[in-house]
């Protein structure tokens, strides 16, 4: 799915176009599909939330936030999505509601969001320079990472859990990528090798490799 810098979702199914989604009235920041192939969320500028349904190509639901969605994820199977925004919130959604049933805010503007495996953990990047680690269990924030020349990118700026949850990474503006150790609460490595700020980082599925790319389009495959 795509949708930045546009004011609708365009699904692709098998790297071809398959629909067209119009009903935001700006740019659309975030989509996710919600624990089903036939359902989407997705969050914009406008300052809303919308569901999707794919078979009838329609917006079924409409949530108002109240301040602009930059990320959004999926939880609890096909009910639950949790949203960061411009207003330093992180929002805690039941689809079937009309209002948040939970808020927390964080530090700065909340640029991503990332959910542990055992979805018990959910990872903030925020533009305080900071990554914060809430645990769902308490919907408190129970760790704060930050380090020396480490300064969130843009408010786009992805930041990811490992997938064994053991690690943080998240890209500074200047190039380097900062890796936190989530047990041991500290900095283990920085890696270098982009030169301009990087946008967003991924581990591959099993843990092997780091992927990174950044506002050049350059894109590096990190092994230990």
């Amino acid at each position: 799915m795509t949708g930045i810098d546009s004011d609708y979702v365009c699904v692709l199914k098998n790297a071809e176009h398959s629909h067209t989604l119009t009903g935001h009235s700006n740019k659309v920041l975030a989509a996710k599909f919600m624990g089903e192939p036939t359902k989407i969320v997705s969050g914009s500028h406008d300052r809303t939330l919308k569901i999707w349904d794919l078979k009838s190509k329609a917006c079924v639901s409409t949530k108002f936030a109240g301040s602009t969605c930059f990320d959004l994820i999926c939880i609890g199977g096909s009910s639950g999505v949790i949203s960061g925004h411009f207003d330093k919130r992180v929002r805690f959604w039941d689809i079937r509601t009309d209002s948040p049933t939970q808020e927390i805010c964080l530090p700065g503007k909340i640029t991503s969001l990332d959910l542990s495996r055992d979805q018990n953990s959910l990872l903030a990047s925020v533009r305080d320079d900071s990554i914060q680690l809430l645990d769902l269990r308490m919907n408190s924030v129970i760790g704060q990472y930050s380090a020396e020349g480490f300064k969130v990118s843009s408010d786009f700026c992805r930041a990811c859990f490992s997938p064994d949850g053991q690690f943080i990474a998240c890209g500074s503006a200047d190039g380097p990528i900062y890796v936190w150790n989530v047990f041991e609460n500290k900095l283990d490595t920085i890696l270098k090798e982009h030169t301009t700020a990087v946008a967003a980082v991924h581990w591959h599925p099993k843990g092997i490799s780091l992927l990174s790319v950044d506002r050049m389009k350059k894109t590096v495959i990190w092994t230990p």
